[in-house]
């Protein structure tokens, strides 16, 4: 059985951690062998990257540091762990991944779009996922929930920043409309989990 790629995003506080255990276990119920990922991290390696990402402390961290440290967990990520799980026909699920380096850095951070775009092709090795999913919610809603029990380095940039987020993952559903699905992350968890499971039917059609 051929391995699927699936990414899962969405502004801080969206959901997508939640509907992303939802799915992989369905995904085991139905018979799939499911690899559960998240970014950053994932890697001994891209763990430690994660640390220093999200680490309050380094408040300092300037927009290039912070981009190119994705990447670098990211290419770790793929290489020792997404690329062998396809080769061998597992599911891939990813919460997070090249999207959110967009989102975040070049709609949140500001940094050019083509350079962003450049990084990513570079961190990811050129792996695009065969389906991403964007759950879509109102950022003041998001963030709210976010930051209930304190914010790590990206949510501490506040609301307006996370406005910016949103509006660069429409645009990238706008752009990638046959890769990029956004589905309404308002309404209750069984309600969101199955706008996840229709939006993914073409490349899973285990969740049927």
């Amino acid at each position: 059985m051929q391995g699927v790629f699936v990414t899962l995003e969405g502004v801080d506080g969206s959901g997508k951690t939640t509907q992303t255990a939802l799915l992989v276990r369905a995904l085991e119920e139905a018979g799939r062998e499911v690899v559960r990922l998240r970014e950053p991290g994932g890697t001994a390696i891209s763990e430690q990257i994660r640390h220093i990402l999200l680490d309050p402390m380094n408040s300092e961290m300037c927009d290039e540091c912070e981009l190119l440290l994705y990447e670098a967990s990211r290419a770790q990520l793929v290489r020792e762990v997404i690329e062998p799980a396809l080769a061998t026909g597992k599911v891939v699920v990813c919460d997070r991944y090249y999207d959110s380096t967009y989102a975040y850095q070049a709609g949140g951070r500001g940094l050019d779009d083509d350079l962003v775009r450049r990084a990513n092709v570079l961190g990811s090795c050129g792996r695009v996922p065969d389906a991403t999913v964007v759950f879509d919610i109102e950022p003041r809603v998001a963030w709210g929930r976010a930051i209930a029990n304190g914010a790590d380095r990206l949510e501490a940039a506040g609301l307006s920043f996370q406005e910016k987020v949103r509006a660069a993952y429409l645009r990238l559903a706008a752009e990638e409309p046959a890769r990029v699905r956004v589905v309404d992350a308002d309404g209750t968890i069984d309600e969101v989990n199955a706008r996840l499971c229709a939006a993914l039917a073409d490349v899973l059609p285990d969740l049927r």
